[in-house]
């Protein structure tokens, strides 16, 4: 998203090389957020192509009908993308040409305060990308262990001071529940020592066990590898699917799914480096700066 409001798909052009959609395909958008690459690829497929567009985030699913509005070649579905198989056989699909998942979130989800995504500013400690779950991210800091809150902050987040932000998470709630996204994020900078602006990193201190709290909401990994698992079977003989992902622990999760895929014989890593952004992609959009792309091709499978 630009300062202006105007989305930037994320390494659009290397997106549609590798997937190469072409007129008349039925194609998933696993993640149609904005619409972004949803936009690419039906231009694409063209007026016989179908594109399936599947999104957790009710908000998202609206902006796509108010863009493209009701049309037999675009279906729009509320749902986690580990249930693609499910939703391709409830719309008598039984095989696509395309998969497209973006790992990434949007800028309106983070930039909306009541969504409890970011600490930029003071909202409720939410983090739900589909609000018709039940956790929020207020309930995992203040029900969890100091234990088991530290293990989610350094598995997930990868921080290695989650023993430290957990104990002193652990002192604060246990005067008062911990509800909002500055506060919690104040804790943070408070057990590392830090101010908020300070610059001994190149990220704030509380990112990393937001990210943490975000992923385990939302079962982020867990999710994605219901997706990875089912894909063999969802993309026809010579159809592509393809992954952006954003950090270390979602590209793990699709190096490993996609090298066992091309191991059985199911398919072939048409990337065998991850794709990242150029420099000019990245100044223009940093959104893209740690974006990593992957390719799989089905092939059919030896008799």
């Amino acid at each position: 998203m630009t300062s202006s409001g105007e989305h930037i798909p994320v390494l659009a052009r290397e997106v549609m090389d590798l997937l190469n959609p072409s007129a008349g395909q039925t194609v998933v958008d696993a993640t149609i957020g904005y619409g972004g690459h949803a936009a690419l690829l039906l231009e694409a497929i063209g007026p016989e192509g179908t594109l399936i567009g599947l999104d957790v985030d009710e908000g998202n699913l609206f902006a796509a009908r108010q863009r493209w509005g009701a049309t037999a070649r675009i279906r729009l579905v509320r749902s986690n993308f580990e249930r693609i198989a499910d939703v391709l056989c409830e719309l008598g699909i039984e095989a696509v040409d395309v998969v497209l998942a973006d790992l990434g979130m949007c800028s309106g989800q983070l930039d909306d305060s009541s969504r409890g995504f970011s600490f930029q500013q003071d909202g409720p400690l939410d983090m739900r990308l589909d609000d018709r779950e039940t956790t929020t991210a207020a309930d995992l800091v203040n029900r969890l262990s100091e234990r088991d809150l530290a293990d989610l902050i350094y598995e997930f987040g990868q921080e290695r001071f989650s023993r430290k932000i957990a104990k002193a998470i652990h002192q604060v709630r246990h005067k008062a529940r911990i509800t909002r996204t500055l506060e919690l994020a104040n804790v943070v900078c408070r057990a590392l020592e830090q101010q908020p602006d300070s610059h001994r990193e190149k990220i704030h201190p509380a990112t990393r066990t937001f990210m943490a709290l975000r992923i385990a909401v939302n079962r982020e990994l867990e999710v994605l590898q219901g997706l990875l698992d089912q894909l063999p079977q969802v993309l026809r003989p010579g159809g592509r699917a393809a992954v952006i992902s954003f950090h270390s622990l979602e590209d793990g999760l699709v190096k490993n799914a996609f090298r066992r895929s091309q191991q059985e014989g199911l398919a072939k890593i048409l990337t065998k480096k991850p794709v990242v952004a150029s420099m000019q992609e990245r100044h223009n959009n940093p959104r893209a700066r740690s974006a990593k792309l992957r390719v799989i091709e089905r092939v059919k499978r030896s008799l």
